[in-house]
């Protein structure tokens, strides 16, 4: 009854009726958890990728996000059909195929033994993508005067994670967020990057036995998130931060689906 009492309080208090998002990268996972709560609370929500499809929420545009050409015309799609984006959520990202390769499990290499498409996939398919997406999204809130551009980002930025190429492509995109904040925010735009913790996406679940879950979260978690930033109207006082989505669930007042709060792992996390 307690967490059926919060949900109805969480979905009164946050509404984004007329609002257009785009989640870049949500087949699945933590990009699937955000754009089922953007739709939930009231967006018309675009979701991009390469195996994207159309749901009873949000509308699927497939769109390999290291083929400009096709991610410009899926922006000027959605463009001349709403006429502007107010929240981009940039989630796609590359470098986790191919775990195996030669019959290696290369994740955890040292730099000087990891597969040099790793660097180029996590750049590619991520850090460039995330710039591209943004720079097609960014005109239409200048025009309008506001809008919200996140970052999907990780502790990884901060300490060592796996491997080399992940903790460095994850501080770009934080640098990225800051310094396009710096451009955006005498347009009214804001831009941050946004921490999950550990998300029990399809991935990890596959991984369950062998990890410590008890203070994981939802996919939806992160996407709750997203809809508390895109419903404050003083959201410009976050630009150019890293957020962890479990503070924020702190300084909201939300929780995950289970109606549990996660802790912050870093970050000023307690």
């Amino acid at each position: 009854m307690v967490a059926r009492a919060f949900e109805l309080r969480y979905s009164a208090s946050m509404t984004l009726q007329g609002k257009v998002a785009v989640v870049t990268g949500a087949t699945r996972g933590v990009g699937h958890g955000i754009a089922s709560e953007l739709a939930q609370h009231g967006a018309r929500v675009f979701v991009t990728g390469r195996s994207a499809a159309n749901d009873e929420r949000t509308t699927g545009i497939r769109c390999d996000h290291r083929d400009d050409t096709a991610v410009a015309q899926a922006f000027e799609h959605i463009l001349q059909e709403c006429g502007a984006i107010d929240i981009l959520v940039n989630n796609v990202w590359g470098g986790y195929e191919r775990m195996m390769d030669n019959g290696a499990f290369t994740w955890p290499l040292p730099f000087w033994q990891q597969p040099l498409w790793r660097w180029d996939a996590m750049f590619a398919a991520g850090v460039r993508a995330h710039y591209h997406a943004s720079q097609l999204a960014a005109p239409s809130m200048i025009a309008k005067g506001r809008g919200l551009i996140v970052h999907i980002s990780s502790f990884a930025a901060e300490a060592y994670a796996g491997n080399v190429a992940y903790g460095v492509a994850k501080a770009a995109t934080d640098k990225m967020a800051a310094d396009m904040a710096t451009e955006l925010k005498g347009h009214g735009v804001t831009v941050v990057s946004l921490y999950p913790g550990l998300v029990r996406t399809e991935k990890v679940m596959e991984a369950a036995q062998w990890l410590d879950l008890s203070n994981s979260e939802s996919p939806e978690f992160i996407g709750r998130s997203v809809v508390a930033l895109a419903s404050d109207a003083d959201v410009l006082r976050h630009t150019g931060r890293v957020l962890v989505a479990a503070a924020l669930a702190r300084e909201y007042g939300f929780t995950d689906v289970d109606g549990k709060t996660p802790r912050p792992l870093a970050h000023g996390g307690a």
